[in-house]
């Protein structure tokens, strides 16, 4: 008796990405109004190629999905990721905010922040300044000179999230877990923030993977993103 593959098993992750690209291809083709044919002529590919990977029995490289992407008006992202197509209003949403440049895009953020109700920058967020960036990128070193220079406190997250916890990021992370860590960093950013009106702030360097903690340090601080050469994160 054959035992049927079990769903989590990696084969069965496997055809379920593909069915997902390959049923994405799809809707945004015919959303296009575009042939197979056609869609094959502008993305350089073959016409058979192309409707395999539709069938989702197909793999594609990255090159073969930048080709699509560019055909379709669309993006890679689109293709494979979690970037919704199945609603007109958001590909047009999309479509107005491409290849804005920041101004723009920080003007229509803060458009939609008052549409829907969601905070608007902090006025005092001027006096604080919180430096970004990956670890080693020397947000402590230049955050404590900066804060000597502005003649203002410095705070390290880090050290605020092992003054609340009673213990050091290692053993929080261990005992703990990740999630752990980063509701204790959401809580002491919110510390920091509610303690101080001028102030030089050294964030952890996976911050911006949490949406709302990410949110709140851009509406209450002045954000510098740092960045380092590989050597100098050797």
């Amino acid at each position: 008796m054959e035992i049927p593959a079990l769903l989590d098993s990696p084969e069965a992750r496997k055809d379920s990405i593909l069915a997902v690209l390959g049923e994405r291809v799809r809707t945004l083709r015919a959303r296009r109004g575009m042939t197979r044919k056609v869609l094959a002529r502008d993305a350089n590919i073959s016409e058979r190629h192309l409707a395999n990977l539709e069938s989702g029995v197909g793999n594609a490289s990255v090159l073969l999905l930048s080709q699509l992407a560019r055909a379709l008006n669309s993006t890679i992202a689109e293709l494979v990721g979690e970037e919704t197509i199945c609603s007109p209003e958001w590909l047009m949403i999309r479509r107005l905010l491409r290849g804005r440049d920041e101004e723009a895009l920080k003007r229509a953020r803060a458009n939609l922040g008052a549409l829907f109700g969601v905070s608007a920058p902090d006025a005092n967020r001027a006096g604080r300044v919180a430096l970004i960036g990956l670890r080693g990128a020397g947000k402590s070193t230049l955050g404590r000179m900066l804060a000597a220079e502005l003649a203002v406190p410095f705070v390290e997250v880090d050290r605020v999230i092992e003054r609340m916890a009673g213990c050091g990021l290692s053993e929080i992370h261990s005992l703990y877990g990740n999630a752990a860590y980063r509701r204790y960093e959401a809580r002491a950013l919110e510390d920091t923030v509610g303690s101080y009106a001028d102030v030089v702030i050294a964030t952890g360097g996976g911050i911006v993977s949490e949406p709302a903690t990410f949110e709140l340090l851009l509406t209450h601080c002045f954000t510098i993103w740092l960045r380092a050469s590989p050597e100098d994160h050797m």
